[in-house]
């Protein structure tokens, strides 16, 4: 009898302390009480010695690490090669033609930035997604003082939807989970992804008039030459540096431009603006490093590693670590310039994959020690048994804090198909099922687990608590409207 009990509390105290240690980490990180490595690294391996198993944390951060080094291997690279690619000039037409749709409008800016993550995300990386889009947009938040959690935020969001695309990962991982044809489970659901993706645009919207009404009305003005009632920001593509953005107060708000990056958008306080410039001058148009007579070969082969990542001609890591190589040898020929573009992105090079590497602790323990495995089982447990007709709006519903919570795999592949056979047993498909696995992926893509949002934090210089207590609750909306979508059509 006593073993009887002591099988029984074992699991649930694994699955209490799994939901502990995520909400520690958490709370820890959004309230700044330490940084997300050490948080990442000191909470799990606490956790582990409570479990009991502290002999065993050394196995465990092994198994995340040789799990997740790939991932870091290629973040190093890819930071190295769109790191160059900035240097070079490559993206300053993108800018430029962003900041002439744009005028210098923060409504039109933040409605643009998720229209550069959404089209960029159909190469289906996210971490290329992030880089391009903070690369491109970075400059003119900056420069405008608009809040820079708003860009990882929208950014994020889009970059969840379009991670659908059955070459993203989620939904290849549900039609092997089910085998099922991944075109099954995703024509199906354009409409519904489409009504989500809209909403995206639609939310950018709104906080883009919020943040207009922050910063009063700003205008784009290549004439006026009246320094003291203007600030002068970049914008030029190989030395022209004809465009001006020139900011007048007045309008809307009447508030002109404030420093910070302030709570019209629901922001913390100061997330968006570090108080100073951080030595940040734009993408200056006469920069030594541009190469304009290089640029297509440059446009050339980004398309065509974009192209390879896409086809999976070789893998993710091989294509950059590669690219990366070549394009420094192309560009920089001479060994002290190809040091000193090392030496420039060093610093992102070692906050994402520190980051990373942080985080296979934090998944080594959740998986080794199996609390992630009694989470998913307590909350399948949970559900009543009247649910099971609407099987599928419970799986919707559950992809939200489980896949925050874990890992695209853990999810797909451990609790899924726990999910899909109960839903065959009260005459679900696992076509619907597969549907409406994919529902919380906007939140997902904000996850701690994701070494993209690192990616994303990091280049925007955000704190990841900012970025989560601005992201979650939008995001969540985000998922529930796909959701209400799907229901609508008829689709889950």
């Amino acid at each position: 009898m006593g073993c009887s009990r002591a099988n029984v509390r074992y699991p649930l105290m694994l699955t209490i302390l799994g939901f502990a240690m995520i909400a520690t980490f958490l709370v820890l990180i959004m309230m700044k009480k330490m940084s997300p490595i050490a948080a990442l690294v000191l909470i799990p391996a606490l956790f582990c010695v409570f479990v009991g198993k502290g002999a065993k944390l050394g196995d465990y951060v092994l198994d995340g690490v040789t799990d997740l080094a790939p991932t870091a291997a290629m973040l190093m690279f890819a930071i190295v090669y769109f790191g160059v690619m900035i240097d070079v000039g490559l993206f300053d037409p993108i800018v430029r033609g962003i900041l002439k749709f744009c005028k210098a409008d923060p409504m039109r800016i933040v409605v643009g930035t998720a229209v550069l993550a959404a089209i960029v995300s159909l190469d289906g990386d996210g971490s290329t997604t992030f880089m391009i889009t903070v690369s491109a947009m970075y400059p003119l938040y900056k420069r405008l003082k608009m809040s820079l959690v708003v860009m990882t935020g929208v950014a994020a969001m889009a970059n969840g939807v379009m991670n659908t695309l059955p070459w993203g990962g989620p939904t290849a991982r549900a039609a092997t989970a089910l085998k099922l044809d991944a075109s099954d489970i995703f024509v199906p659901m354009i409409p519904a992804l489409l009504v989500g993706l809209l909403f995206v645009f639609v939310l950018s919207y709104v906080l883009g008039v919020r943040e207009r009404r922050r910063l009063g009305v700003l205008t784009l003005d290549d004439v006026l030459e009246e320094e003291k009632e203007t600030e002068t920001v970049l914008v030029g593509s190989g030395g022209s540096g004809d465009d001006k953005v020139s900011m007048h107060k007045g309008g809307t708000g009447g508030a002109g431009v404030a420093g910070g990056s302030g709570s019209g958008t629901d922001a913390p306080e100061g997330a968006g603006d570090s108080g100073d410039d951080d030595g940040f001058q734009g993408l200056d148009p006469n920069r030594s490093t541009l190469r304009p007579k290089l640029y297509w070969f440059n446009a050339l082969l980004t398309v065509g590693l974009l192209t390879a990542m896409i086809m999976e001609w070789l893998p993710i890591p091989v294509l950059f670590l590669i690219g990366a190589a070549l394009v420094l040898s192309v560009n920089f020929p001479h060994i002290p310039d190809q040091k000193a573009r090392l030496a420039a992105h060093a610093d992102n090079v070692l906050n994402v994959s520190g980051m990373v590497f942080a985080a296979a602790v934090f998944t080594g323990v959740l998986q080794g020690t199996g609390m992630v495995d009694h989470m998913a089982k307590w909350m399948v447990d949970v559900i009543p048994g009247s649910m099971g007709p609407h099987m599928a709006l419970v799986t919707g519903i559950l992809s939200l804090p489980l896949t925050y919570f874990m890992s695209n795999d853990g999810f797909y592949f451990g609790v899924l198909p726990v999910l899909a056979e109960a839903g065959a047993a009260h005459g679900v498909t696992p076509l619907e099922m597969a549907r409406a696995s994919l529902v919380g992926q906007p939140l997902h893509m904000s996850s701690p687990l994701v070494p993209a949002v690192y990616v994303l934090v990091g280049m925007a210089k955000v704190e990841f608590g900012d970025h989560t207590k601005f992201v979650v609750k939008w995001a969540a909306l985000t998922c529930l409207v796909i959701l209400g979508a799907g229901m609508l059509f008829g689709i889950i």
